[in-house]
């Protein structure tokens, strides 16, 4: 472990700390989706198809820099370790 650098209180207990979705910003011009960073969802149980909408506008209030690029963010697959 780094030293002075603290660790997510679920991984302290030896949990893993949850899916990681890639959050992209679409080029609608190109047609090309732009990798951005991340969302980590903290939930225990898997969410519903509806459900998906509040990721998404958690990813759109991390990343994007104005009301207009806001349309422009997506949350994309899952990543895997």
């Amino acid at each position: 472990m780094l030293e002075g650098v603290a660790t997510p209180f679920r991984a302290r207990r030896g949990t893993p700390m949850g899916k990681a979705y890639k959050v992209y910003r679409v080029d609608y011009l190109t047609k090309m989706k732009i990798p951005i960073g991340t969302v980590t969802e903290r939930r225990s149980q898997a969410r519903s198809t509806d459900s998906h909408l509040g990721m998404m506008k958690l990813a759109r209030k991390m990343y994007a820099q104005s009301p207009e690029d806001q349309m422009r963010i997506i949350v994309g697959e899952e990543q895997v370790a």
